[in-house]
């Protein structure tokens, strides 16, 4: 493999480890089970296509607004999970899901089934970022998210979300507000899921519907149950194994959906808390 290769696939992972991170927040963390994950990433990824390809809007705008405008719906699509719970919480995501990649495939301000092309490489400082320059900048991105993940969990947040994921009843019973940690967790997981959005969108320079379908929510999915949910490391695990293994067995690429959901279904049975999760047979092995 070339160089530019592994730079190409290095960055997909950065991109799917933020994704990852992101989806950690909102179900290792507070409990609230998303099957839509890809939505607020094609939001993200849309806002910053729309804003480049059709309106000359500069990269860090576009990168703001991405984050912004994916968190804000987070916020929005957060507001039936406080109404709904467990079972009918994953059938309101899928939903969701199914509803966005429809807005996008039969509205033509985005693109339609062609989605939108021509977007311009990345400018940052004045240079445009090619594939070593953008690589690197999605591993800065990557990093200042597993420092704001370590920030998170030695605050006040991350306890509110543990005790709304344990028992909601016991939280609101000690002054928990759990509507408020429900609307925080689907927040920032939106935000920086419009984050990967934006460097998915520059690392394409082009956008499409299908880029964000259900399969890719069961893709995310799949990384974070894989690494080990309600850890730092383990959704990174799952991103970059992820990434490089269908690369490694090119043979099965048209199984990839097949390959996901035998890997779900066999750690759920011999490892439910993932590779690098409480008990996990890798972080046993780093103890050792």
């Amino acid at each position: 493999m070339s160089l530019d290769y592994i730079l190409t696939l290095i960055t997909f992972s950065n991109i799917f480890a933020i994704l990852s991170l992101s989806l950690n927040i909102l179900i290792g963390y507070a409990g609230q089970v998303s099957l839509g994950h890809a939505a607020f990433f094609g939001i993200g990824a849309y806002t910053s296509a729309i804003l480049a390809a059709k309106f000359g809007v500069g990269y860090w705008w576009t990168l703001l607004a991405s984050v912004l405008i994916s968190g804000a719906v987070g916020l929005l699509l957060g507001l039936p999970s406080l109404r709904v719970k467990h079972d009918f919480l994953v059938l309101a995501t899928i939903g969701i899901n199914f509803v966005v990649v429809s807005i996008f495939k039969y509205i033509d301000f985005f693109g339609g089934p062609y989605g939108i092309v021509g977007i311009p490489m990345a400018k940052i400082f004045g240079k445009d970022l090619s594939t070593p320059g953008f690589s690197l900048y999605t591993t800065i991105w990557l990093v200042a998210v597993i420092l704001f993940d370590m920030y998170l969990n030695k605050v006040y947040v991350r306890y509110g979300f543990e005790a709304v994921k344990e028992n909601e009843k016991a939280a609101e019973s000690i002054g928990v507000s759990v509507p408020l940690f429900k609307i925080y967790a689907f927040t920032i997981s939106g935000a920086l899921a419009g984050l990967a959005g934006n460097l998915w969108t520059y690392q394409m320079g082009m956008v499409f519907p299908d880029d964000f379908s259900f399969g890719v929510s069961v893709s995310i999915l799949t990384m974070l149950v894989l690494g080990g949910m309600g850890t730092t490391s383990g959704p990174i695990l799952g991103a970059y194994t992820l990434t490089f293994l269908p690369e490694a067995l090119r043979f099965i690429q048209d199984y990839r959906m097949l390959l996901y959901g035998l890997i779900i279904v066999l750690v759920m049975m011999y490892q439910p808390s993932g590779l690098l999760g409480k008990g996990g047979i890798l972080r046993k092995l780093f103890k050792r």
